[in-house]
């Protein structure tokens, strides 16, 4: 096969950035050309581009970078059966189902949020101000008369429940989509001890609130590992 497209003019065809070439290059998905001789640019041919756009179609139904180098492997060896690739299927399959219960229980948690908000007046008293600065379980109170307590007492109580949390950023290298943040947002969400998690593609970040009594770093790091995804340097 003809080898003729420069790292640009291959990753413009498969549809993704230079950067993710070289990650993948890195991860060993993906063999990187030889340099010429005369030296210049490495060439790539159009099978690569289409081992690329595989990567990426295993990547948006869920497989890990793990997970799609066994695939390839798979795809290169003679005696591969059918058979095991729908075993990793099935596999996939069940994984999937259970991110979708942990998806609806936070969608249960944002539904609870949505019909405890005030609807208007000072926005202190908004009970979804109040979980996005880090306490996702708030729910509006009541106190034994059957009257809402006041924001400031009902706030104070909260904060003080927060005692103790911290907040780590991680980079995150391998995401090539809103998808892929999505993804991992989810994942890291379900861990117990972590009150918030916003993941970025554009800042290529993860940000996470957690609670240092039950959650640790190096947890929250292999959960991201184990997703196909790599941290890059230490967290901040």
């Amino acid at each position: 096969m003809r080898a003729d497209l420069t790292i640009s003019r291959a990753a413009k065809r498969a549809g993704v950035g230079v950067e993710t070439i070289r990650f993948y290059e890195r991860r060993g998905l993906i063999k990187q050309p030889s340099k010429p001789r005369s030296g210049g640019f490495r060439y790539y041919d159009k099978d690569v581009v289409d081992r690329i756009r595989f990567i990426r179609q295993a990547q948006e139904l869920g497989f890990s970078l793990r997970e799609i180098k066994e695939l390839l492997s798979l795809q290169a060896d003679p005696a591969a059966d059918c058979a095991d690739v729908r075993t990793k299927a099935i596999a996939k399959r069940t994984e999937v189902e259970r991110k979708i219960g942990q998806l609806q229980h936070i969608g249960s948690a944002l539904d609870e949020l949505i019909a405890s908000c005030p609807g208007g007046g000072a926005l202190r008293a908004c009970t979804i101000i109040d979980a996005l600065n880090g306490f996702p379980g708030y729910k509006a109170t009541k106190s034994e008369t059957g009257k809402q307590e006041p924001p400031d007492r009902a706030q104070h109580r909260q904060k003080a429940k927060g005692h103790g949390v911290r907040t780590v950023t991680f980079k995150i290298d391998g995401m090539h989509c809103d998808g892929c943040a999505r993804t991992i947002e989810a994942l890291i969400a379900t861990e117990p001890g972590v009150r918030k998690a916003i993941v970025s593609y554009d800042s290529r970040e993860a940000r996470i609130l957690f609670e240092p009594d039950i959650a640790s770093e190096g947890r929250l790091v292999d959960l991201i590992r184990k997703a196909g995804y790599s941290v890059a340097g230490e967290a901040t």
